[in-house]
């Protein structure tokens, strides 16, 4: 009897149920009609998610044999057919179009509806056998230099969170002296505005979608057709912070305003803090584990729905020399731009491979 069963998950693909759980959910009493599978099978989960919008299809690479639930569909990918060409066609958009042009509106909003000999009636192009494995194989080193630049990404984040820590706890001692933040900064709260102000045009509105991994991002912009007084402008080196939002997450997320942005004011859950001082030394600040101790010592955890200035104006900063808070701010906005870079290999790498996969299999 094969007792070992297997879930299709749409991040890790065909794996035993006891690596996926920690423990076996089936068992032989509630197994019966469950289906064989063995190397270079492919099943398919109808179940959507945000990392498989149609449902993931996956190759199985175990060489002991497996049970999967009736629920799913399985298939075995003839001799002419390399299994791994099989697999990446079915990440493509190719496949995509197919099940959503075929596939049935079913009662459940969170399964795929198609039937069996619809999905089996699908077009699949299929080049020759070496063609197919040139494909594959590429796509597969795509793959592996995908995920070791976003190993490289978050290495890189990781060391600059301990550094960013390791700095401020050795400055925060009684060998400088520490002062209130409202006594080196100024907190800005941001502009108030209804939707007939909104536009295709005019002053863009820095909202917390427009902060992504401490950068500004103008992927979702907004517009105001409306007078903005100067001092609801935004100038270079301001912080931007998110002092208000539905998304516990976002509250206290930061990012640094860039030279050259004219015509640029923020929301009104956003906030400016504008420096005093002659460097970006109170950017970072804002981003230690020294100021979200100080932010969230009420809450006991590292979230909240709102950041007031009263919490602000009761936040406590070491500040040494100038010469000292450069180097500092130096040292740490040269692990910004290596982050920056290596999220933009990451991102060409990652579009790279999207295209690919609309091209490759139509």
């Amino acid at each position: 009897m094969i007792s070992n069963v297997i879930c299709n998950s749409a991040k890790q693909g065909l794996i035993p149920q006891r690596e996926y759980f920690d423990k076996d959910i089936a068992n032989s009493d509630n197994t019966n009609g469950y289906y064989i599978i063995e190397s270079n099978d492919f099943v398919y989960n109808p179940r959507k998610s945000a990392d498989a919008p149609y449902g993931p299809i996956s190759s199985y690479q175990y060489p002991e044999a497996g049970i999967v639930s009736p629920l799913y569909l399985c298939f075995r990918a003839k001799r002419e057919i390399n299994p791994l060409y099989f697999e990446w066609y079915f990440r493509s958009s190719t496949w995509h179009r197919y099940i959503y042009m075929s596939g049935d509106s079913g009662a459940r909003h969170d399964r795929v509806s198609i039937k069996d000999d619809v999905f089996f009636a699908m077009p699949i192009n299929v080049p020759s056998a070496k063609e197919q494995e040139r494909i594959s194989l590429f796509l597969d080193a795509i793959e592996r230099r995908i995920e070791t630049q976003r190993t490289l990404v978050e290495t890189l984040k990781k060391y600059k969170r301990g550094l960013l820590n390791k700095l401020f706890s050795n400055i925060n001692s009684n060998i400088y002296p520490t002062v209130y933040l409202s006594e080196v900064a100024d907190f800005l709260q941001g502009l108030t505005y209804s939707p007939s102000d909104v536009s295709v045009s005019g002053y863009l509105v820095l909202r917390s979608s427009n902060i992504q991994n401490g950068m500004l991002s103008f992927d979702d912009c907004v517009y105001v057709d409306k007078k903005v007084d100067e001092s609801l402008q935004v100038k270079c080196d301001d912080v931007i912070m998110c002092v208000r939002n539905g998304s516990k997450n976002l509250v206290g997320k930061t990012a640094l305003i860039p030279p050259n942005m004219p015509m640029t004011t923020w929301g009104a859950f956003m906030m400016i803090i504008r420096s005093k001082l002659n460097d970006t030394y109170i950017f970072h600040y804002l981003n230690s584990q020294m100021f979200f101790s100080q932010v969230f010592k009420d809450t006991g955890t590292a979230t909240i729905n709102q950041i007031t200035k009263g919490i602000l104006n009761e936040c406590r900063l070491p500040l040494p020399p100038e010469t000292e808070r450069k180097q500092i701010s130096k040292m740490l906005s040269s692990f910004d731009a290596k982050i920056q870079n290596a999220e933009k290999c990451l991102a060409t790498l990652v579009n790279l491979k999207k295209a690919l996969l609309q091209q490759l299999f139509i």
